[in-house]
Order: structure tokens, then sequence, then C-alpha cells
């Protein structure tokens, strides 16, 4: 009788601890899944961003003669935002922001640019995208910072190890130049 009683508290620890295993698993991939979702996300906001400076450097060339190597620059951005990975999108994010500066100096430079509705609504569109990126940047290093807890803590942190996860790189987003996202209004 005792060995069934000893052998039935055995099954039910193994019930129990593969139930635990299972739960933990599965919480690692919600939040691996959610961060590349939430990195799409972001990669799409960019993008948006980078072909809206494309069109307001349509716009602002009519004004001034603007370089052509922030032209190609642009361009390459738009291009390396679908393959970027955070680290990568970093260094966009800094480039997408310089351009923006040079932009808003020129800007500076001819204020019947300003007056232009064409202008106004970009740089409206732009600003839009701007808060976008911040949101889904902010919910992006909220999901790494759950999933990277949970891979330093006992007892998740023994799943994590078992499956092979390694931590989630945070988005910085920051250009030792750019303290701050460029200001926008006129």
């Amino acid at each position: 009788m005792i060995e069934f009683i000893i052998g039935g508290i055995l099954v039910i620890l193994a019930i129990v601890i593969v139930l635990w295993f299972v739960s933990i698993y599965n919480k690692y991939y919600r939040l691996k899944n959610a961060s590349e979702a939430t990195l799409g996300q972001i990669k799409v906001a960019m993008k948006k961003r980078l072909d809206m400076i494309d069109q307001l450097l349509g716009s602002v060339k009519s004004y001034a003669e603007f370089e052509k190597s922030t032209l190609e620059s642009v361009t390459k951005m738009r291009a390396s935002v679908g393959s970027a990975g955070p680290g990568d999108l970093n260094a966009i994010e800094a480039g997408s922001r310089s351009v923006l500066g040079r932009l808003f100096a020129v800007m500076e430079n001819y204020p019947d640019l300003k007056t232009s509705q064409t202008v106004k609504d970009l740089m409206d569109s732009i600003k839009g995208l701007e808060d976008e990126i911040a949101r889904h940047r902010y919910t992006f290093n909220n999901i790494s910072q759950q999933f990277n807890t949970m891979l330093q803590t006992i007892p998740s942190n023994i799943v994590g190890n078992m499956i092979g996860m390694i931590k989630l790189e945070y988005l910085e987003f920051q250009d030792e130049n750019l303290e701050k996202a460029p200001k926008i209004e006129f």
C-alpha cells in the first residue's frame, strides 16, 4: 500500500515538473515571438520614416542643392532596414536622425519652404512616426527585460539554458550628437 502512495506521489510530482517546464518553455517563446513582432513593427515604421525623408528631400532639393551622398545614404538605410537586427537598427536610427538634422538646417535657410503644405504634411507624418517608433521601442525593451530576467533568475534560467535561449539585445537609438528627438515643429 505504501508503495502505491509513494508511486502516486512520484507520478504527481513528475506531472507537476513537466507542466512547470512546459509553462516556462511556452512563456519564453511567447516573449521571443512578441519581441520579433515588435521589432518587425519598428522596422516598418523606420522604413516609412525613411520613405518620408526621401519625399521630404524631393521637396527640399528644389529650394537647395542637397548632397548626392545624403540621397544615397537614405536609399542605403531603406534597403537595410528589412534585414537589420537590434544593433543594426540602432545605427540606422542614428543615420536617419542625422539626415533629419541636416534637412532641418537647410529648411531654416529657406523660410518659404516651411509654409509649403507638402512639407508641413510630411513633417507631421514624420512626427507621428517618431512617436510610433518610440512606443514600439519601449514595448520591445520591456519584452526584452522580461525575457532577460527570466533567463537570469532561478528556476526559469534552468529551462532557458536547456533550450538554448540567449539574452535579447535592447534598442537604445542614441547618437552622441543628438540626445533627443529632432524638433519637427516650426
